[in-house]
């Protein structure tokens, strides 16, 4: 933290003299000192220079919307991302068996090789996300100071509710616990076991839970942060500010980020694309009688739903997404319920509890293992727990971005523990209901379910199984479907953001253009196996998860770095200082019999003593640009642009000519310097 220069420096402050600082009273801070407008500022060298004349610590925050700011495509970001991933996707149709040769080197390679790293970088997320929240930094808003939340809490909750549920609920969420009650973990439980089932749902817990979230809540808040505090474009590259430093993070260094964000997003929501595509295929292969699923069925289904996808781009119909994204999520929600009250009810309900308590009780256990328990354990590691860690990294630019837009206004704490504990949480419910249900239906022996089954038929066999729900095959379909389009349109959307330098409202051709790309790649992974393998889905997230991984470790610093410098975070140490300095001077001049009163103190000897304010690192981040990067004096007290730009309409209007001479209004009268002229009055005449 850089340190003050002056401290110590100056005379002693008289006591007895009236102080500059506060109002009349003596109780408050006086605004038109506030910004160090004095008359004799010139005249004092140790008076600090700050930017539009504001102490760092007295600036509420900038958000997005209040910065003057042109966008346009980002050619570089464009270019390199576009052409290596038009690249593969045209690789991958050619030739498949070279992409699955090349992928399946690289895959054992990062597994055998860079296995610990993926423990080590979900272990410390957590970690990390989890200590700021609960430092002095939780406090910190996504915004400014006293900004109210954009969203109800109510709201807030929902769509944290909305981001948590998906494809997964209903494609791993009965297929996955029940893979790991017939063939649970290497050196854990018996398979079939009764210990087998409730590490079977702790397994899933652990893969699904805290340490998925932590990776969103690291990404959406660091970039929250970014937009809605200081005021930078939601970007990953915004993240990095403070460790780059502005010139690179808006050259080659903040632009390889966002491209490697872009390639993570990609692949990470392109393999959620093929699981759908994958289960749609068969439950119109269960309800439609027809023959076994084969590739060609499957690029066909993703055909259709890319065709939906880009009807839905072109024409602009967001509202419209958004219903059926809502729509889904009852839907969704609805079909767990059904599940519950026409399955085993009773025994889901004592389920429950015993799984969340295994998953807190077996955390630390399943966080140690790696490649040195085994080769056994080395393989399920690169099968599971890998791949997962691997697919959370590649979503979270995705997820990430979309919680910042939904958070601001919110506490750091709020938004991270929130973010960690609220989906987390539903998750486990919803998990216990279909996993239990099939794990149930297994043991009595229930149609349909057996260790051979292929994880997107386990859900309809399920389904098959309960009573008077014929229909709800049918209905899951359609949710399939809608999540396609809808997931489809919401990456292509923020990857659009990050090629047009943080525009919420990126070109609809370039979104087309992700969204294309995205199709492309999820019919390659379906192509490097056959229609029911998941080794190509797999493969490709984690090798393409790899540089995105360490991208996430350095976002941390930045952050960790950037709020040591945020304004209530400089606040607090002020606080913390003249505190400690006037009860300690208080009890030993006056013993209890004190109290407390601001008064101007030595130079380097009052409540930032040990800090250096000018220092760039608290006053670079604040100083106001026009759209070119031109500074342009603002006034954060009004919020008036020095060349009368206008927020509201996004025009300059030029100032209004002062009354004088020649505009027949009379001379302003001038004042002589006597007892009673008040300086800053002056000052402030001649500032204008």
């Amino acid at each position: 933290m850089p340190e003050n220069p002056n401290k110590g420096l100056g005379q002693p402050h008289n006591p007895q003299e009236p102080n500059k600082n506060t109002t009349e009273d003596g109780v408050g801070p006086n605004p038109q000192r506030r910004t160090g407008n004095s008359a004799f500022a010139s005249l004092d060298y140790r008076r600090p220079k700050y930017p539009h004349d504001t102490h760092p610590v007295l600036v509420p925050g900038i958000p997005i919307d209040e910065q003057r700011r042109r966008y346009r495509i980002d050619r570089l970001v464009f270019a390199i991302a576009g052409s290596l991933t038009v690249a593969f996707v045209a690789w991958g149709i050619w030739s498949p068996q070279n992409v699955a040769a090349v992928s399946e080197t690289a895959f054992f390679w990062a597994t055998d090789n860079l296995g610990w790293m993926f423990n080590a970088v979900a272990i410390i997320v957590l970690a990390s996300t989890v200590g700021i929240a609960l430092s002095r930094y939780g406090r910190i808003p996504l915004g400014k100071d006293g900004e109210k939340p954009e969203f109800s809490t109510f709201s807030w909750v929902a769509m944290l509710f909305a981001a948590g549920l998906g494809v997964a609920v209903l494609f791993w969420g009965p297929s996955e616990p029940l893979g790991y009650f017939i063939s649970p973990p290497p050196m854990t439980e018996e398979p079939e076991s009764t210990e087998a089932l409730h590490t079977a749902m702790a397994q899933m817990y652990f893969h699904w839970g805290f340490h998925a979230w932590a990776f969103y809540a690291l990404v959406g808040g660091a970039v929250a942060y970014a937009a809605y505090r200081r005021g930078r474009s939601l970007l990953m590259s915004s993240i990095f500010r403070a460790l780059f430093g502005q010139r690179l993070t808006e050259g080659f260094a903040g632009k390889l980020v966002d491209v490697f964000a872009i390639i993570a997003t990609l692949f990470g929501t392109a393999a959620a694309l093929g699981i759908a595509a994958m289960q749609i295929g068969a439950g119109v292969t269960i309800v439609s009688g027809a023959g076994e699923l084969t590739n060609s069925a499957l690029v066909v289904i993703i055909a259709i739903l890319t065709v939906a996808f880009v009807v839905s781009a072109v024409s602009g119909v967001a509202r419209g997404i958004r219903y059926l994204s809502n729509i889904n999520i009852v839907l969704t929600i609805g079909m767990i319920a059904i599940v519950f009250f026409a399955g085993p009810s009773l025994f889901l309900l004592n389920l429950l509890p015993s799984a969340v308590m295994e998953y807190i009780g077996s955390l630390f256990d399943m966080m140690g293992r790696s490649l040195s328990w085994g080769g056994e354990t080395q393989e399920f590691q690169s099968t599971w727990t890998v791949y997962y860690w691997a697919w959370w990294i590649s979503w979270s630019p995705f997820v990430g971005i979309f919680l910042a837009r939904i958070s601001r206004g919110r506490s750091i704490r709020q938004f991270t523990l929130g973010t960690i504990l609220i989906p987390s949480s539903l998750l486990f419910i919803a998990y216990a209901v279909m996993g239990g249900t099939s794990i149930w239906m297994y043991r009595d022996g229930a149609e349909g379910l057996g260790a051979d089954t292929p994880p997107p038929e386990v859900l309809f066999s399920v389904i098959g199984n309960l009573p008077y729900i014929g229909w709800l095959p049918y209905v899951v379909i359609v949710v399939l479907a809608i999540f396609f389009v809808t997931a489809a349109d919401s990456a292509s959307v923020v990857m659009g953001m990050l090629t047009t330098q943080g525009d919420q409202k990126p070109r609809r051709w370039v979104v087309v253009f992700w969204g294309l790309v995205m199709s492309g790649i999820a019919i390659v992974m379906l192509l490097l196996g056959d229609a029911m393998a998941l080794e190509g889905l797999q493969q490709l997230v984690i090798v393409t998860a790899v540089p995105f991984a360490l991208i996430l470790v350095a976002a941390i610093v930045a952050w960790f770095k950037e709020l040591r410098t945020d304004p209530l975070a400089l606040r607090m140490r002020y606080v913390e200082t003249a505190v400690n300095n006037a009860v300690t001077e208080g009890v030993e001049r006056y013993g209890d019999d004190f109290s407390l009163k601001v008064v101007e103190s030595r130079p380097g000897n009052g409540a930032g003593a040990d800090i250096d304010s000018t220092d760039e690192s608290y006053t670079e981040w604040y100083r106001r640009t026009n759209e070119e990067g031109e500074p342009v004096d603002y006034d954060f007290g009004t919020g008036e642009w020095a060349d009368g730009y206008d927020a509201a309409t996004g025009e300059i209007c030029e100032p209004a000519a002062e009354p004088g001479p020649e505009t027949g209004a009379e001379p302003e009268p001038v004042t002589g310097a006597g007892p009673d002229t008040d300086p800053d009055t002056g000052a402030e005449r001649e500032r204008r």
